[in-house]
């Protein structure tokens, strides 16, 4: 079982896996610039190879960045799209040129342009950053439905796929949070939603899964994570959720609202109920 959670590489990437490790993990997640920002750190080549050397000697999973928050890919601002592009751009470079596996970011907000306009949008952004000479795949986040998101659907995210020239190179991660609150029923048809899932996008597209409870009801179109077995989708479903068939041999990267501790704890937890 790959199981993580999100830290920080302020510290360094060494320092990173090696917190991953003391929380009993053997994947993470990590922000590939700030997240509410723009600023950006220069690579540490020597820091990577260390990091490198710690999850091959622990058997590690792969691992997963995450984008900031600011891109926007579905804005019809041209400075805020322009941004949007410049930075995915830069960290997908970054990402591959380390070799990481995964890369996810939060598709975007159409402002009241419509969600066709959205879908172009970001299809249109993509086919900019995507050469085809990649590694690392990228990664569209499933949402909440909160305002005007984008990708709170699965035809959405199958809209955008079907725009994207080298869609070899694009997937989904889908949040257990999100989905639960844009009224895909995991809890109680957890069978019916991955089978919606594979009826429109395809199964062989999901890469990766952000584990998280829930603080809102069902279909609250609300994204307010909960600590796991805390929310409203409840230890029982998280549990069907990391033993499905479909889903036990993907990697699982925690986004509750934790600190290190916590995160031991989950893990623990979640170990303890895999079958």
């Amino acid at each position: 079982m790959y199981i993580g959670c999100h830290l920080t590489i302020a510290g360094g990437y060494k320092k990173a896996a090696e917190l991953a490790l003391s929380v009993g993990a053997n994947v993470f997640q990590f922000f590939s610039r700030n997240p509410r920002g723009s600023s950006s750190k220069e690579l540490d080549i020597h820091d990577v190879s260390e990091m490198k050397k710690i999850l091959k000697d622990n058997e590690f999973g792969p691992l997963l960045a995450h984008a900031p928050y600011i891109l926007n890919l579905a804005s019809y601002k041209e400075n805020t799209y322009g941004l949007g592009k410049r930075i995915l751009k830069e960290d997908y470079e970054k990402m591959n040129k380390i070799s990481i596996p995964y890369f996810t970011f939060h598709p975007g907000n159409h402002v009241g342009k419509g969600s066709e306009y959205g879908v172009t949008r970001i299809a249109d952004a993509l086919n900019e950053i995507i050469t085809g000479n990649e590694t690392t795949i990228l990664l569209l986040e499933t949402m909440s439905g909160k305002g005007t998101e984008v990708g709170h659907t699965f035809e959405e995210i199958r809209g955008i796929m079907d725009r994207i020239n080298h869609d070899e190179l694009v997937g989904v991660c889908l949040d257990t949070c999100h989905v639960y609150s844009a009224g895909l029923d995991i809890v109680n048809d957890l069978d019916g939603v991955l089978e919606k899932f594979d009826d429109i996008i395809g199964m062989e597209k999901l890469k990766a899964i952000h584990l998280n409870d829930s603080m809102m009801e069902f279909d609250s179109r609300k994204d307010r994570h909960a600590k796991i077995g805390e929310g409203t989708i409840g230890l029982e479903a998280i549990k069907n959720i990391i033993n499905h068939p479909s889903l036990k041999d993907l990697p699982f990267y925690l986004e509750t609202p934790n600190e290190l501790d916590g995160y031991k704890k989950e893990i623990e937890t979640l170990k303890g109920i895999r079958e």
